[in-house]
């Protein structure tokens, strides 16, 4: 049920991993797809403005939560490439009770704090009740959100990428039951939506623990395994609290985008909702990507083969380069097409929220290449071990998109607001590119032609443990 990512060829490889990654990344966009398109088609633009203003915020907390599970996987993957299954053993527990308490803590955090983060963003009036009604229920769900990634994660560090798809599909096809039954049956708008998200996601995860228990006898740990450990959860909260920092650093530059969109009016606002959820929906491989690179370098790094690194970075940027260019050439036909999938044709406005989603869509696809990069290098980083350099690439991603926010949006208006992201890529890949090379070299004097000694067990100083190779 593992899957060895030290040997063979690392296009091989990388395709080989990634593309059942992209294939569970597409259903969980899918259904969150379906849940836009039933907003936009049965309730309304000003329901599906409600529920887009809520997008940055929603990445800031749930994109740490992830974050925080992804960085959680990294010393699995580690220890897993070299060879050590019990150190692997003792790192899953702990990093699921480091899960549970953050869950508790930002669940009731956010929960306590939803309406006046909205109210801080300056949320307009007229969509303000279905912004929180959307988002108060996702972060009630937070708990679903930590079970399903951290075991994703971990399987995805053992190697196996298509087990996570199976459930994503499960979950997929019950969130599409559950919108129709919630929103049309029982009437319960924008928050029927979000109830259907979450409880699918609960699913998939609690599918995940099951068949885990039954089918992964190398996770199967003794009464000393599971017990808290401090030292296990430093070198965790070392990798995974970088990670999730690194994204919500980010979210923080997207709020303050969000905020100045939300001060153009709710018609601006739903053409970026419309438009984000195609550009997200295309950005799939970019995040398939990334996740294949945090586990293939982790093993790399923990088997200490660091010559594969840099062969499978090249490797994944070419075939990020590939797709960006398709993606591109297909926005430029059909990007019109892709915004009416969100939009109501009856809308008073809808030609002009179809030619502004459109403007938005084909800016974002024309910059495909440079995200690519962000994702390839950024989790190539993070699988090194070198999470905290994440967050300095998260500091100028923010940078980028506040300064459009706060000074061209006001001055260009909604243009401005498409150029953001884009801006934020090329300014992180910047600094991503030489620091990968930087991580390389550092590596390499770390362990110059030395195969028996151990890579890092976490972020720039090296942690021995027992096994040589």
């Amino acid at each position: 049920m593992t899957k060895d990512l030290t040997a063979g060829s690392p296009m091989r490889l990388i395709t080989g991993f990634a593309l059942p990654t992209l294939f569970g990344m597409l259903f969980q966009q899918f259904y969150n797809l379906v849940d836009t398109m039933i907003v936009g088609k049965l309730l309304g633009a000003a329901a599906l403005g409600g529920v887009g203003s809520t997008g940055s915020i929603n990445f800031f907390v749930i994109g740490f939560c992830m974050g925080v599970c992804n960085g959680f996987a990294i010393p699995v993957a580690q220890r897993m490439g070299a060879g050590e299954p019990s150190k692997m053993r003792r790192y899953v527990a702990n990093a699921a009770w480091l899960s549970i308490l953050f869950a508790v803590v930002l669940t009731t955090a956010t929960g306590l704090l939803c309406r006046q983060i909205l109210t801080v963003m300056r949320t307009p009036a007229d969509i303000f009740d279905h912004a929180y009604a959307y988002i108060f229920v996702i972060f009630m769900g937070i708990p679903a959100t930590f079970l399903y990634n951290l075991l994703a994660g971990i399987i995805r560090s053992l190697g196996d990428s298509k087990t996570p798809v199976y459930f994503l599909a499960l979950s997929s096809v019950l969130n599409i039951v559950l919108d129709f039954t919630l929103i049309l049956g029982f009437q319960a708008g924008v928050a029927g939506a979000a109830i259907a998200t979450v409880t699918s996601q609960a699913v998939s995860g609690i599918a995940c623990l099951f068949y885990m228990r039954k089918k992964y006898p190398i996770l199967r740990m003794t009464k000393e395994e599971r017990r808290p450990d401090l030292h296990s959860c430093g070198v965790l909260c070392s990798m995974g609290i970088p990670m999730g920092l690194q994204y919500s650093i980010t979210a923080v530059g997207s709020i303050v985008l969000q905020s100045s969109v939300n001060a153009l009016g709710s018609l601006y606002v739903t053409a970026v909702a419309a438009g984000a959820k195609v550009y997200q929906l295309l950005a799939c491989p970019f995040d398939a990507m990334g996740a294949t690179m945090a586990t293939y370098c982790g093993q790399n790094v923990g088997a200490c083969k660091l010559d594969r690194l840099g062969q499978g970075i090249r490797a994944c940027s070419l075939l990020g380069l590939g797709y960006s260019l398709i993606a591109f050439c297909a926005m430029l036909r059909f990007a019109p097409q892709c915004a009416l999938l969100f939009l109501d044709p009856q809308e008073l406005d809808v030609v002009l929220l179809t030619e502004l989603t459109t403007r938005y869509i084909i800016i974002q696809s024309a910059f495909f290449f440079p995200l690519s990069l962000v994702n390839i290098v950024r989790f190539s980083i993070q699988g090194m071990g070198f999470s905290p350099f994440a967050i300095l690439a998260g500091v100028l991603e923010m940078a980028a998109r506040t300064s459009v926010g706060l000074i061209l949006v006001p001055m260009f208006g909604y243009t401005a607001a498409c150029f953001a992201s884009p801006s934020a890529w090329v300014c992180a890949d910047l600094f991503l590119v030489p620091a990968s090379i930087a991580c390389i070299t550092k590596l390499r004097r770390l362990y110059p032609n030395n195969p028996s000694e151990e890579a890092p067990a976490a972020q720039p100083v090296p942690l021995k443990a027992g096994a040589h190779h």
